[in-house]
């Protein structure tokens, strides 16, 4: 890790969860911080460095060129990395974290701010009344888009499935099983075909409807492996519903926890979880 020539030798950093899914957030307001691929990892690692499945480093959109054009919209940037070090476009339950660390660190008021992702805009809610360590907090997801890819399947072991394609502003492979034990350990990513299907790799979903509003699912996340809840994740398998979700409201269980999935009117989706900051301190690598 690389700061500017005159920066400390260590760094702070806070670490918090949504749903079991956890995070570093690593300030970085002038955009100053260099990560390398591999000094990700090395944070994220759970025996060697502090253990996330991801890392997200906030810095100013006035501050890095990759989210200068979003300054207008949004005055902070996530950059998100999954645990193996490679950059993500969105995280539903990352940007959540994110959003209470900087409205409990004083950078942003509670109520509604506007954080820009490699897939665009997105508001969180951090409400009024639980600014504080934890509580639920929501962020406008968009709308899921699931045109593009046909014939997507995924196998793991001797068991194959077909996926529908959703992208929530990163992609997914979303396969409905009887019972959530189906695809085993999953301690291997499951094959997804055709091979180029998804160049830079995909999450994948199993999951379970258990009634018409009320979901409960694993994943396998690209870049870390199995965790324990994923958001984007929540809102692609509501979306792949057959015959389309409804509106209304959608409870997604995970080994982590529960989330919230809300359809609008417009097809749009919010997502609503717990954010709770658990440790902060500082880092040198």
């Amino acid at each position: 890790m690389n700061a500017a020539a005159a920066g400390p030798a260590t760094y702070p950093f806070v670490k918090g969860h949504g749903a079991g899914n956890d995070f570093l957030v690593l300030p970085d307001p002038e955009g100053r911080m260099r990560l390398s691929a591999a000094e990700v990892a090395g944070l994220c690692d759970r025996r060697t460095g502090i253990g996330a499945d991801g890392l997200l480093r906030a810095v100013r959109c006035d501050a890095t060129f990759e989210a200068g054009g979003m300054a207008a919209e949004a005055e902070w940037f996530m950059d998100y990395r999954n645990a193996d070090g490679s950059p993500g476009q969105m995280c539903g339950n990352g940007i959540r974290v994110l959003a209470r660390y900087l409205v409990n660190a004083g950078h942003c008021p509670p109520g509604a701010l506007t954080l820009a992702t490699r897939a665009g805009p997105r508001t969180v809610h951090v409400p009024h009344d639980k600014p504080g360590l934890d509580g639920p907090v929501t962020v406008d997801m968009g709308r899921p888009r699931l045109s593009g890819l046909a014939d997507v399947v995924v196998t793991v072991g001797a068991d194959a499935w077909p996926a529908l394609h959703v992208d929530m502003g990163n992609p997914h492979a979303v396969v409905f099983v009887d019972d959530l034990a189906d695809p085993g350990d999953l301690a291997s990513p499951p094959v997804v075909t055709p091979v180029d299907a998804y160049p830079e790799g995909v999450t994948v979903e199993f999951v379970v409807r258990r009634t018409p509003f009320d979901l409960a699912l694993r994943v396998h996340e690209r870049g870390v492996g199995e965790t324990r809840a994923c958001g984007t994740g929540a809102c692609a398998a509501v979306a792949a519903l057959p015959a389309g979700p409804a509106t209304g409201s959608y409870t997604v269980d995970m080994p982590g926890g529960r989330l919230r999935v809300s359809v609008l009117a417009d097809g749009a989706m919010r997502l609503t979880g717990p954010a709770v900051i658990v440790a902060q301190g500082t880092v040198s690598v």
